[in-house]
């Protein structure tokens, strides 16, 4: 399968999941309070990074780009309208981070709809934390939650080797009228943000791979967490972060 038939693949079943949303507005609350939550869960997490001023950037990118409960609507209706002409407006290797972010997107959002039923069953549920912690473990999908830790990270290294790519931050500054006459505008910005992002901290070194690996390890240990301590625990852990991120 070509990359434009995975992304065109992968935001059908975003798109799907959606339409299937809006004609049951309970699910549809029950999944945009996951994804509030859950965003509201990497800020706590993260709060250390949020306030430092090398690596402030690239959490805030991770959370406005990946981890947002924000519309992704018109960056997916770019993706899903004209995929085949990113093969021809943008770089190989920028095609591939298209489709790593498609694919992350669609395996995110089904991730979200199933943990939204199980958040909506659990609406008697005493306290957010523990009621996001017994929804966690009755989706359960822990390959699913390994690959989609896989592919946050895979992006963050795809960014970062683009900005070693001589003369791509020049292209990417030139390409902006052709990808917005294309239609690309979103996915357009998203890179270029990505570039700068992620170019400014890979000038200091080791500090890409010191920022991901803290995003793996915390992010892993939080899994593991979940599917795995006692139910007391996993509720004060998620409180704990929660409340760092008021």
């Amino acid at each position: 399968m070509d990359a434009a038939d995975t992304i065109r693949n992968s935001i059908a079943d975003v798109t799907a999941l959606r339409r299937h949303r809006m004609g049951d507005p309970s699910l549809a609350q029950a999944v945009q309070e996951v994804k509030e939550l859950q965003s509201r869960r990497f800020t706590g997490t993260y709060a250390d990074l949020m306030a430092d001023p090398m690596v402030q950037p690239a959490t805030h990118f991770f959370l406005e780009e990946l981890y947002s409960p924000g519309d992704f609507s018109d960056r997916d209706d770019q993706f899903g309208r004209i995929a085949g002409t990113l093969q021809t407006v943008f770089p190989k290797p920028v095609v591939q981070t298209a489709v790593s972010l498609a694919l992350l997107h669609a395996q995110t959002e089904e991730l979200d709809h199933a943990m939204g039923h199980a958040w909506r069953d659990l609406a008697a549920t005493p306290g957010e934390a523990a009621r996001y912690a017994r929804a966690w473990r009755a989706v359960g999908e822990r390959p699913a939650r390994h690959q989609q830790l896989a592919s946050v990270i895979a992006i963050g290294e795809d960014l970062t080797r683009l900005t070693r790519m001589p003369g791509l931050r020049t292209l990417l500054h030139m390409m902006r009228r052709p990808a917005r006459a294309a239609g690309l505008g979103a996915l357009q910005r998203f890179l270029e943000s990505g570039f700068d992002t992620f170019g400014e901290l890979a000038r200091q070194r080791g500090a890409v791979e010191r920022f991901l690996a803290t995003v793996q390890e915390r992010e892993s240990r939080l899994m593991q967490t979940l599917f795995e301590a006692p139910a007391v625990a996993c509720e004060t852990e998620l409180t704990t972060t929660l409340g760092q991120a008021r």
